[in-house]
């Protein structure tokens, strides 16, 4: 049975360059209040576009949470930023029932007072600070996208969209997410040090009264069609295998090479490889192409894997992290394909 996706109808076609031209746009407002970062800002928009979340990865003082409240301006959402700590409930993040009186009736009722998950855009930041009941609050909210307090169910806005940050340097006193829930991050964003030349306009800017003010680019309703448009961008299947095995290579007991078995002990699972292809098809449409490439899924892999992937003892001990295992299976994937082309 062939499930291949119809090709884009015109109007389609029109809302492909109509966000394209959106992108180009985003990208020269959020150049104002950031300087770099046009990779992070590209993989944040893919996740948005395919109704997942992300994680945020990188040390204190790169702009992080500026970043994202910016990008909530110029979209229309709401934002909510969380600080986890390890005194922090799940009801600070998902609200609770007060009691109060009903000024017409004089009897006393319970109301419910929302907490600051109600938003379209969550920075969770330091997740790993807080400890594992109070991250599975946020988690199931991801999930399911609703609460339920008081045997009562609230749905959260749409779209909803969490981004959760951890400081890779500081591991002291921190509550590690399980694999398990990793996995239920579509990306895994790192954000590294600026370039010299970005830097020294980073401090011209914070040491002078530059000032610049975004606009609203696109709406929350073009976002939601937008949602919908990314799973009607067609994909080759020669793109569906090369998505499926580049998640396959990276599991041990699928891997007839000895790297991987020497280096990984535990690979990605099919969700990587629905990622991969969901990520590539809004990567395409961003570019304002109409069609999926292998490409896309390249320049997806190491959000999409990196966060999957558990390194051998010898992986450590060799300097071999997460990213540098990615990118050698990525290698051989390639080369495998031009081989078979």
């Amino acid at each position: 049975m062939n499930s291949q996706p119809p090709e884009l109808q015109t109007d389609e076609l029109e809302a492909v360059q109509l966000l394209h031209q959106h992108y180009q746009n985003l990208l020269q407002q959020v150049g104002g209040v950031i300087v770099g970062l046009e990779d992070v800002i590209e993989q944040l928009l893919v996740v948005l576009l395919c109704r997942g979340h992300g994680i945020l990865e990188g040390v204190p003082g790169l702009a992080k949470t500026l970043m994202v409240s910016t990008l909530s301006s110029l979209l229309g959402m709401t934002f909510r930023r969380i600080q986890f700590t390890p005194d922090l409930m799940p009801s600070d993040i998902t609200g609770t029932e007060i009691l109060e009186e009903d000024h017409t009736t004089g009897k006393r009722v319970f109301k419910f007072v929302r907490g600051p998950v109600f938003g379209n855009i969550i920075l969770a930041d330091e997740i790993n600070r807080t400890p594992p009941k109070t991250q599975s609050a946020l988690l199931e909210a991801m999930q399911e996208r609703q609460i339920t307090v008081g045997g009562e169910t609230y749905k959260l806005p749409d779209p909803f969209f969490v981004l959760a940050t951890q400081n890779p340097i500081e591991q002291e006193g921190t509550y590690t997410l399980p694999e398990a829930q990793l996995d239920r991050f579509m990306l895994k964003i790192e954000v590294d040090y600026p370039s010299r030349p970005d830097e020294i306009e980073i401090v011209k800017r914070a040491t002078t009264d530059y000032l610049s003010t975004p606009q609203v680019v696109i709406s929350t309703e073009q976002i939601m069609t937008m949602q919908k448009l990314v799973r009607k961008v067609p994909v080759a299947d020669h793109v569906y295998e090369f998505a499926v095995d580049l998640a396959r290579y990276t599991r041990p007991v699928a891997n007839g090479t000895g790297y991987v078995k020497e280096m990984v002990n535990w690979g990605a699972g099919p969700r990587a490889s629905i990622c991969l292809i969901l990520a590539a098809k809004a990567r395409a449409i961003l570019h304002g192409r109409y069609h999926t490439t292998t490409d896309d899924v390249s320049a997806m892999a190491l959000p999409v894997l990196r966060h999957r992937i558990v390194p051998t003892f010898n992986a450590e001990a060799s300097g071999k992290d997460e990213n540098a295992i990615v990118q050698q299976v990525l290698a051989e994937i390639v080369r495998a394909s031009k081989r078979a082309a």
